[in-house]
């Protein structure tokens, strides 16, 4: 091999050709490092499918670089000579390259990024470190939008992200007169025969290997590996994603928030761990539905749910990730400490609703959003479980997790651990919520409809046990101000049965 002036390292996350790093690079005289690694597979026992989604993508991505003229090392996880880690890797590759730089684009994760800002130490070579310009709101740009603030709320940040990309805006307005049409997007859904599901891939002979390497090196980690149909390639996951737009996207803002038994897609795009590796842009995406609402195809309130998710959440989180790390991690505002229950692992429970999110989240390594908020996140909540296990629960199982767009979704989203930073309200709910957004209720060996004993659903006890205990934090929230104040109604007897039933469920775990 000629002689290489840039090592350029893409980490499992950066499967972009635009990527900074690379754009940084020349085909001619650099070479790229890529490698799958035993610490980044397992420093949380990440989902079997998840694994093999990323080392698949992985593979096709160095094939897709090559075809574009690049020299890419690759270290398969069972080669020869693989160290196990980005800093045994890089040290075996600068050993037998002796490069004149490094160059990678900015990790996603506090983790990577320190071991980042090491190397050139380490290495006793300049390290360039260049932003990572897929996201449309750089770390820097989001501090200068919160300094000053006493409230971080991301429908502000949203709708400064609207004016500055110009997605779904008339002149300086919002089209159709409003920011959020959330308040149409809350309809449960029925089940339906023609209910569109995500196109699905048929593994060709890279993954198959990749998913007999997961197989037999993973096989104790959670989840089902088969049946395996994500998308590993970019045309793939854009063909996915074109789908969603035409066959689901339409009904994706009516039932968004729906929950139906043996339906874990609904009308998703599914699509999360596909950005979330690099495989789809997010302007670009944004932009496509954009152009589908103003073809016709699509209703605004569609439209403009999806885009709120990814110029609004997705950039949000990832901007308070970085604002409030390290220590954002280890949050607690009410101070739970109980241990996540085996549940979670093997859904073997009564309630149904929790059975079916941990039953599909081990089958397809997804779940969706107000599956992870209202029924794994807000039983969790109820039921004090220690955010930060919970946290590491998350961030095992799903695909589309990183520590970035995971952690503050469930500490400051779902467990309001941060004291209300990200959330203006916890969001605890009783089983009515369930059972109006979801048909599991109807299943469920529990009665909805029961506050206390041995036959109400355990949700209900647990909800207006959580007031009680918190009285003294929520009292002051505009939001949760009115339960406290139903709480102190119930009488005195009353109030006995929630702590009993709360006491006696919780024992159980």
């Amino acid at each position: 091999m000629a002689g290489v002036r840039n090592l350029i390292l893409v980490l499992g996350d950066q499967l972009t050709p635009g990527l900074s790093s690379l754009a940084a690079g020349d085909p001619a005289r650099d070479l790229v490092l890529m490698a799958e690694l035993q610490d980044e597979a397992s420093y949380v026992r990440h989902h079997k499918k998840k694994i093999a989604f990323l080392f698949s993508a992985m593979r096709h991505f160095a094939g897709e670089l090559r075809g574009l003229g690049w020299r890419v090392a690759y270290g398969a996880l069972d080669a020869p000579g693989n160290q196990g880690s980005f800093t045994g890797q890089l040290a075996e590759a600068v050993a037998r390259h002796q490069p004149e730089r490094i160059i990678v684009t900015e990790a996603g994760e506090w983790r990577v990024a320190r071991m980042q800002e090491g190397w050139q130490g380490h290495f006793a070579l300049p390290v360039d470190i260049l932003p990572d310009t897929r996201f449309l709101c750089a770390p820097e740009a989001f501090r200068d939008w919160a300094a000053g603030r006493k409230q971080l709320r991301m429908e502000y940040f949203y709708r400064d992200m609207r004016r500055r990309t110009g997605l779904l805006m008339e002149g300086d307005q919002p089209a159709g007169g409003k920011w959020n049409f959330d308040a149409e997007n809350r309809k449960p859904a029925a089940l339906d025969l023609f209910m569109p599901r995500p196109v699905q891939h048929q593994p060709d002979a890279i993954t198959q290997e990749v998913l007999a390497l997961v197989a037999a090196r993973f096989d104790t980690h959670f989840g089902d590996l088969s049946p395996f149909w994500f998308a590993v390639t970019r045309a793939d996951a854009e063909a996915a994603f074109t789908a969603f737009v035409t066959q689901a996207l339409p009904r994706f803002g009516d039932y968004q928030d729906a929950m139906l038994s043996g339906e874990p897609f609904l009308y998703h795009a599914v699509i999360a761990q596909y950005l979330n590796c690099g495989l789809l842009d997010p302007l670009r995406v944004c932009r496509e539905v954009e152009a589908a609402w103003r073809a016709g195809a699509v209703p605004l309130n569609a439209a403009e749910g999806f885009i709120r998710q990814i110029i609004g959440w997705r950039e949000y989180v990832r901007g308070i990730y970085w604002l409030k790390m390290p220590g954002y991690e280890t949050s607690n505002f009410f101070c739970h400490t109980r241990p996540l229950p085996d549940f979670y692992w093997t859904a073997e429970t009564g309630m149904a609703c929790v059975r079916e999110a941990v039953t599909q989240t081990r089958q397809q390594a997804y779940a969706h959003h107000i599956q992870r908020l209202m029924v794994t996140g807000n039983f969790a909540l109820l039921a004090g479980i220690d955010p930060h296990e919970l946290h590491l629960w998350y961030l095992s199982v799903y695909a589309d997790a990183y520590e970035w767009v995971e952690l503050p979704n469930t500490v400051g989203m779902s467990q309001f651990a941060d004291g209300g930073l990200l959330a203006s309200k916890p969001y605890a709910a009783s089983g009515a919520y369930i059972n109006r957004m979801s048909n599991y209720c109807g299943t469920c060996r529990y009665d909805v409809k029961q506050r206390t004993g041995p036959e109400a659903c355990p949700f209900n006890a647990l909800y207006w046990d959580f007031i009680a205990r918190n009285r003294d934090r929520i009292a002051t929230n505009p939001r949760m101000a009115q339960m406290v104040r139903t709480y102190e109604k119930f009488g005195a007897e009353e109030q006995q049965r929630i702590t009993d039933s709360a006491a006696s469920f919780l024992a159980t775990l």
